[in-house]
């Protein structure tokens, strides 16, 4: 109950936040509208002839909030969907409040600069807000305040996964209350340190005795059967239940409902990019790369004397083959960040953080991503694509095609410069199976605005590094 009337609390301040800013956006507008040099002023009109107006937007725009799920409590939001949530619904609100107030006062002829003023304010206001938020809320969530109680049902390796995750993220606003053992082989005992409260057979009981809000099944094996009988047995208890998928057992892309003539199906894959959707990608692409190309052109080149001047033996370049779309090779080119003899008696060695074998000068360009920047002309050579799974190299490719299940299903889109699963933290020697469900989900769900996420999430890395 406590953590029920926090939620609602939190959702009332940020609903009044939200009034405030939006009033606030049309306020600052009006002011920059009839009293700054800005715009020429003919006829300053009276504030007065807004408040309609600002009613009518607060109304509406607390109606499209509410419909998107602004208001509704969320575990670790993203900053950058959060963007795109606002602006969606301050767009609506603005257009539909400025319909309905030229109907209902059609002798007043609204300013279209002010109003248009008032949108953009508007969505950056309310964006900062819901970003202060959102800081005092993992706050909150650190300090044990309003937190969710979780049951973790499977002691293996992947309920331990779960857990680590969680007890890493304490501003995500969990707390793992203990395990639920899949039979009595483990029960009682411990896993990490957590207790194991029960078994299946107890789980509704247990939930309701420790007030759980919420349950992850983390056994991958458990048949339908299994998982609708812990279902059935939680019935009586309030609390959400999800299921933790095994990484390769079921498709990455998210399910969607569908039917055919009436008969309900399940969509579960799908060809993202296909069609237009491909023109669109390769537009920005090559828009987007021209530009960095000319814009960093200054810096490539400094970067470029000063590896000749530090390494005068080797190039300026390191061009290194990659499988990219369809299992075609190509050649990648990097600024070279490593000593031109460093895989003689080794072999190919993947790349990690730290790599001892990298120069002074390439370990700094290798901690901004510098090194990488040349591949801007792959881009625009049409070889890869700003966003997409990154590339590797032939011997890694058949080595982890023979081990891991729908590997080469990467190759179906273009390799990246960045990624979903770089901007996750799996980039260098990390967990290949995880990196190539992250790279999966992207191919069977991408989107245009996916896109400029994952572009905007790795250049705050980027700057993330530079202050580190």
């Amino acid at each position: 109950m406590r953590q029920r009337r926090i939620i609602w609390l939190l959702a009332g301040v940020r609903l009044v936040f939200d009034i405030l800013m939006v009033n606030s956006s049309i306020a600052l507008a009006y002011a920059i509208r009839f009293n700054s040099p800005l715009f020429p002023v003919q006829e300053v009109q009276s504030w007065q002839d807004y408040i309609g107006f600002a009613i009518i937007e607060s109304i509406v725009f607390l109606v499209v909030a509410s419909s998107r799920g602004i208001y509704r409590f969320r575990h670790n939001p993203s900053r950058i969907d959060e963007l795109q949530i606002v602006f969606s619904a301050v767009s609506i609100a603005s257009v539909t409040s400025w319909a309905i107030s030229a109907f209902l006062f059609r002798d007043f002829a609204y300013s279209r600069a002010l109003i248009s003023v008032a949108w953009l304010l508007a969505v950056g206001l309310v964006w900062y807000a819901h970003l202060i938020q959102f800081w005092v809320h993992a706050i909150l969530m650190r300090r044990g305040i309003a937190n969710s109680r979780m049951l973790i049902i499977g002691t293996g390796d992947l309920g331990q996964a779960i857990l680590n995750q969680i007890q890493g993220a304490p501003e995500w606003g969990y707390q793992v209350l203990g395990f639920i053992a899949n039979g009595t082989g483990s029960y009682p005992g411990q896993v990490e340190g957590v207790e194991i409260l029960g078994t299946v057979e107890q789980v509704a009981e247990v939930a309701i005795r420790n007030g759980v809000s919420e349950i992850i099944i983390a056994e991958p094996y458990l048949s339908s059967d299994q998982i609708m009988d812990i279902v059935n047995r939680c019935t009586k208890a309030e609390l959400s239940i999800k299921v933790f998928p095994d990484l390769f057992r079921i498709v990455s892309t998210e399910p969607v409902l569908s039917d055919i003539n009436g008969l309900p199906m399940i969509n579960v894959r799908d060809a993202a990019l296909r069609g237009w959707r491909l023109s669109v990608k390769r537009a920005v692409d090559i828009a987007f790369s021209s530009m960095v190309l000319v814009l960093l052109s200054p810096l490539l080149l400094l970067v470029a004397a000063v590896i000749k001047i530090t390494s005068p033996d080797g190039p300026v370049f390191y061009v290194q083959e990659r499988i990219g779309l369809d299992d075609k090779p190509f050649y990648v080119i990097k600024f070279r960040s490593m000593p031109t003899d460093a895989e003689v008696a080794s072999g190919p060695v993947w790349a990690k953080q730290g790599d001892p074998r990298a120069t002074r000068l390439g370990r700094f360009l290798r901690r901004y991503s510098i090194d990488e920047f040349p591949q801007f002309i792959n881009v625009l050579m049409g070889d890869m694509s700003i966003v997409g799974p990154r590339p590797e190299r032939p011997f890694f490719v058949q080595q982890f095609s023979q081990s891991i299940p729908r590997y080469l299903d990467r190759h179906r889109e273009k390799a990246g410069l960045t990624g979903w699963a770089q901007i996750n933290g799996l980039r260098g020697d990390t967990n290949i199976e995880e990196r190539t469900a992250y790279d999966l989900w992207y191919v069977e769900n991408w989107t245009l605005w996916l896109d400029f996420k994952i572009m905007l999430r790795t250049v705050a890395a980027i700057f993330k590094n530079s202050n580190g």
